[in-house]
């Protein structure tokens, strides 16, 4: 079963890469069909299936089902006490690309603030991991008009 989630999971996440969103979701759903079905529904393996489907809903412009998957990633990470820092890294990156998609700029920045706090501490500052929340900060950052501030992160990618 193990093989059947990463190869749903995988093809999902490579539609969306692809800009695929609404050919991503029917693969994503399956791989989250799957995992709830081996790991149980409050299982934090499933936060990095509902991340992918809030990207492919948010991809799509469907905002509300995003939200939702969203919500159910918290809720998780949020009642597993030992939730490691590599997933609540990806919840803040999501949570502030969500936002940044919506138009809620300060929203945005402080969920990736966390993001980046959260990637350095276990990846360290100048990790892959990192840069990704940096390159994300800067584009809010770009949106705003904030050119300074942007380059500023764009230098630090």
């Amino acid at each position: 079963q193990k093989s059947a989630i990463d190869l749903a999971y995988s093809t999902a996440q490579e539609l969306v890469l692809d800009g695929k969103h609404k050919e991503a979701i029917p693969a994503a759903l399956r791989a989250l069909r799957l995992s709830t079905e081996a790991y149980g529904s409050n299982s934090v393996q499933l936060v990095p299936v509902y991340l992918l489907l809030a990207e492919a809903s948010t991809g799509v412009g469907h905002l509300p089902e995003a939200s939702k998957y969203l919500c159910q990633a918290e809720w998780i990470v949020l009642s597993t006490p030992d939730c490691s820092v590599a997933v609540q890294y990806k919840l803040h990156r999501s949570l502030g690309l969500f936002c940044a998609a919506k138009g809620n700029f300060e929203q945005a920045l402080y969920h990736l603030a966390n993001d980046i706090y959260l990637a350095s501490s276990a990846f360290g500052l100048k990790s892959i991991e990192t840069s990704g929340g940096y390159f994300h900060m800067a584009n809010v950052f770009f949106r705003q008009n904030k050119m300074d501030v942007a380059n500023s992160l764009y230098a630090e990618v």
